[in-house]
């Protein structure tokens, strides 16, 4: 079978780009090695944001540019993102006042015309934001929001699906070589396909993948971990932290699964295999919420945690938090092209994909124009999240309010083809555990390409972070049931 693209990595880079170009019209394939967001994509700090501290390095285009996308998926996805009041205490600050308040009102200049709250200075009356600190009063409130990274990255490719692209996971690029004016590919599974073009977005493996095609790389890739720990609740409210740190480095405290995550960490690594988090690691996240919040934690208290290795561009900055988060689009037309991704991050993974199918398009022969500034994800054609849930729990009042406000959240209006013929909780089938019964599994399994319990229970769903061992191995057992039977 002959495609126009083949896309290699079903991080959010890949699926951004899959859901661009079936748009256009183009005929995409998408490969995954493992499973889709299963690394880099599903283990970062959870924020759709401009990037306040990449004002410090002059990094006002990608700033500038993160803005004007965090607008647009707060609106295209108002299910997995939700605007969030971001508290930056003052107390003991590395920075003088004057300088973060320039920064700031940079910061919403930059936003330009935008829905969120601007930034302001903290006040007496913030009690809420200011309880929980060692500090006083002073500080500033600023205005980002939270996502559910991988269901992000699920529902690009859901939408590249809809518009005929081929997803495979599980299916790994064996080799591929030029032949004849296309890339001749072979899979894992044996099969044999043809593309006109190629999209090398690998992630942290983006170079190996470049020498598996026979390409010599251009640029280099500074892979770089960043770690995450979960501890239990160490303040109330739906408002997050930024902390700055001794060392100039900010870490986000932000309400998560009841309980509270704090990231992330910069540490150079030699490969991507390295995403695991250390006892260093461990232990400069809990110092540095200890040196701001009244409840104190220790490595004791940690109660999940995850990491991810960040394929940076090589811009030569010593350190690796000074390391540009933009990213890089090479392109090489020694015969059927090949384009690869350097860097860039979550929030700007649409404006990505939108300038890869500008590259490619002169060379092969198509016009590009924006076709996803504007386009909701799917279930996201909600005019008030409010309002919607409390429809959901109206509309099927035997979900419950825990597993309802899950449901919404996580399949929008896409709920209503899940629960299709469901009017109690009789026709929801058996409980695999957590409140995850088989017709969400099965959605899960036809709809989303989940193969596995921890594709579920790590990315769909972040169930796995409320079960014990014994309950997860319980739903590992019926899920491997269900999927085989």
């Amino acid at each position: 079978m002959t495609y126009d693209l083949l896309i290699i990595g079903g991080g959010i880079n890949g699926c951004a780009i899959a859901r661009e170009a079936s748009l256009l019209g183009l005929k995409v394939l998408l490969v995954e090695r493992d499973d889709l967001a299963g690394h880099t994509s599903s283990a970062s700090t959870k924020l759709i944001h401009g990037g306040l501290r990449y004002l410090e390095y002059y990094d006002f285009k990608l700033v500038a540019e993160a803005l004007r996308e965090r607008e647009r998926l707060v609106k295209a996805a108002p299910h997995i993102i939700r605007p969030m009041r971001f508290v930056l205490p003052q107390e003991n600050a590395v920075r003088p006042w004057w300088m973060v308040r320039i920064g700031l009102y940079l910061y919403d200049f930059l936003g330009g015309k935008m829905t969120l709250a601007r930034s302001r200075g903290l006040r007496k009356s913030d009690t809420l934001y200011t309880a929980p600190l060692k500090g006083g009063d002073r500080g500033f409130v600023y205005s980002d929001a939270f996502v559910d990274d991988s269901r992000l990255t699920v529902l690009n490719a859901v939408d590249a699906a809809a518009n005929g692209a081929d997803v495979l996971v599980g299916t790994a690029l064996e080799s591929a070589r030029r032949e004849g004016g296309v890339w001749r590919a072979t899979l894992s599974d044996w099969r044999t396909v043809e593309a006109r073009a190629i999209v090398n977005a690998a992630g942290p493996w983006v170079h190996q993948m470049l020498g598996n095609l026979g390409v010599n790389a251009a640029s280099n890739v500074r892979l770089v971990k960043g770690s995450h720990i979960v501890v239990p609740k160490l303040f109330e409210g739906d408002h997050a932290y930024i902390l700055q740190q001794p060392d100039r480095r900010i870490v986000f405290a932000i309400p998560y699964q009841d309980g509270t995550e704090i990231g992330t960490t910069d540490v150079p690594v030699d490969k991507p295999e390295d995403a695991r988090i250390d006892a260093d690691e461990i232990a400069y996240l809990c110092e540095a919420a200890n040196r701001h919040f009244t409840k104190q934690i220790a490595p004791a208290d940690v109660t999940s945690t995850w990491s991810g290795v960040r394929p940076l561009y090589d811009d030569g900055a010593s350190e690796a938090k000074a390391v540009t988060r933009d990213y890089v689009l090479e392109l090489d037309t020694n015969g059927p092209a090949l384009l690869s991704v350097f860097g860039g991050k979550i929030t700007t993974a649409r404006h990505l994909a939108e300038e890869a199918m500008e590259k490619l398009a002169p060379v092969m022969g198509f016009k590009a124009h924006p076709v996803t500034r504007a386009r909701v994800f799917p279930g996201g054609a909600i005019a008030d999240f409010e309002t919607f849930l409390t429809q959901v729990r109206e509309t099927w009042p035997f979900l419950g309010d825990a597993r309802s406000a899950r449901m919404a959240h996580g399949y929008g209006q896409m709920l209503a083809d899940l629960l299709d013929g469901v009017s109690d909780e009789a026709g929801m089938g058996a409980d695999l555990g957590g409140g995850l019964t088989e017709v969400e599994a099965r959605w899960l399994r036809d709809r989303e390409w989940a193969r596995t319990a921890d594709d579920v229970l790590k990315r769909r769903t972040k169930l796995g972070l409320h079960l014990s061992e014994a309950e997860r191995a319980q739903f590992t057992a019926r899920w491997d049931t269900l999927t085989t039977g």
